[in-house]
């Protein structure tokens, strides 16, 4: 299993990434899908499903009841407890985020343990930001990467809609 550090420390290697809808290439642009997407290539190699074209209001059209970022997340990545109210996740963990109570997770970073997170965002390149109570409020889910890409959930799947 990758280490924490290994996880931050590629995440962090991503800063000052443009955004780039749909895009994961460090340094040229990505989107927050596309940080997640290229930190796992860079620490486990071949991402486990390609990821369909998506627009940037993908979750307002998920059905009701369906949740298909965590549901793809779940299918390649550990599951892990939520922090508590004051808590933090751990260092390394895939954060998803819901910005409505009624909506699917539509955003992701990446936990670097220390009060903040990683994530990129229209408008700003990949950055660092606190974990504030706002980001508390929104976290849905939250994973660790496994240890390889022979994860016993992982499948040749596309995913449903990222």
């Amino acid at each position: 299993m990758p280490t924490p550090q290994v996880v931050v420390a590629r995440a962090r290697a991503w800063i000052g990434t443009p955004y780039r809808h749909q895009a994961s290439l460090i340094g040229t642009g990505c989107d927050c899908l596309g940080l997640v997407r290229g930190v796992w290539r860079e620490i486990l190699g071949p991402k486990p499903e390609a990821a369909p074209p998506y627009a940037s209001s993908w979750a307002e059209s998920a059905g009701r009841g369906t949740d298909p970022l965590a549901d793809a997340a779940a299918r390649h990545l550990l599951p892990l407890a939520l922090p508590d109210r004051d808590g933090e996740p751990e260092a390394g963990a895939l954060l998803l985020f819901a910005f409505r109570a009624h909506l699917p997770a539509k955003h992701c970073a990446i936990a670097t343990g220390e009060g903040t997170m990683i994530h990129a965002h229209d408008g700003a390149a990949v950055t660092e930001v606190a974990f504030t109570g706002w980001w508390r409020r929104h976290l849905t889910h939250a994973f660790r990467f496994p240890a390889g890409c022979d994860h016993p959930r992982a499948s040749n799947s596309a995913w449903s809609r990222p």
